[in-house]
């Protein structure tokens, strides 16, 4: 198995070759997933305009552990309803260099669910 140190940096390898051919719109901006150790964070970026347009986290959710599937669901729970809130419906899934499994998985169905279209 690889260093952590390593790991990450084919991650973020990966993730910038994902970004060249991936950008968020106005009518359809990205959601970008960034997974640590403890917790997992959301947001939704306009790239036209450079800006965050609203971010979501499992240390805004108060959940109590957040480095579990549980806890990627309530945060995928959460950034679907910002969204919906501002009008959001469409969005560009950017799963951020990682697997499309486990907790990005798990964020992603959630927010499926809860309304968001990608």
């Amino acid at each position: 198995m690889l260093p952590i140190r390593q790991r990450n940096v084919i991650r973020q390898r990966v993730h910038f070759r994902i970004r060249q051919k991936m950008q968020g719109t106005a009518e359809r901006p990205r959601l970008n997933v960034y997974r640590s150790l403890n917790h997992i964070y959301a947001q939704i970026i306009d790239d036209a305009k450079g800006e965050t347009l609203l971010s979501a986290s499992s240390l805004a959710a108060k959940v109590k552990t957040g480095g579990n599937v549980a806890a990627a669901k309530e945060v995928g729970k959460l950034v679907a309803e910002r969204a919906i809130e501002k009008g959001i419906k469409r969005v560009v899934f950017d799963r951020g260099g990682y697997l499309y499994h486990g907790r990005i998985k798990a964020l992603a169905d959630a927010a499926r669910e809860a309304g968001l279209e990608f």
